[in-house]
């Protein structure tokens, strides 16, 4: 990749709703050599790893770590007891993973692009500082579909989860580019590819 006049790399957010694809998606970028900060990567290791987090996710939540990691399944229980529950975990967790996102874009300063793949993205107002944002996308009936079909998943869990997001049609609204999942993957792949190269080339 060539990159575009300017210092630092652009940032380009990825986000999309449950079921979306918005994984295969950031892989798809990943294949194309450009280096991708994954939100729920970002957690599931700062749960393992941040001994501050783990303190003042106990100091709000109670006992949630076993064997020196934050348990998810009680840290699950314990926000959904509280009816302000996931804001205050988001308040809590929010600013260790920006932290982390700026530990990565530093990383990769000499990239001509980085992804930032953050699922609540609109919702936590992560869109600031970011150059361009990509939603990935599909038919309602799809998404259903594919979320109802994971081991475990309910229609409550869904639709409780779906209370959480902003709807879809917000967040095309709001993109600057829309990749549509319900086609083929070349052709999602193309959509990456094409990206790609109005962002970094042209």
């Amino acid at each position: 990749m060539t990159p575009k006049a300017g210092s630092g790399p652009i940032i380009l957010g990825l986000t999309g709703s449950i079921g979306m694809g918005k994984s295969t998606v950031a892989d798809m970028f990943e294949a194309c050599g450009v280096p991708v900060w994954d939100a729920d990567e970002s957690v599931h290791r700062l749960y393992a790893e941040s001994a501050a987090l783990q303190r003042r996710l106990v100091d709000v939540f109670g006992d949630v770590v076993r064997d020196g990691v934050v348990d998810r399944v009680l840290l699950s229980q314990a926000v959904r007891a509280r009816p302000d529950g996931f804001d205050v975990l988001n308040g809590i967790v929010h600013p260790a993973t920006v932290e982390d996102r700026a530990v990565f874009m530093a990383r990769h300063a000499d990239a001509p692009l980085v992804v930032a793949d953050i699922p609540l993205l609109f919702e936590t107002g992560a869109e600031t500082g970011l150059d361009k944002v990509v939603v990935v996308s599909a038919p309602a009936d799809i998404q259903r579909q594919r979320v109802l079909a994971r081991p475990g998943m309910t229609v409550e869990k869904f639709e409780a989860i779906l209370s959480r997001q902003m709807p879809d049609a917000e967040k095309r609204r709001r993109a600057d580019f829309v990749i549509d999942t319900s086609r083929s993957l070349e052709d999602c792949r193309e959509d990456v590819r094409g990206i790609i190269r109005r962002l970094v080339v042209g």
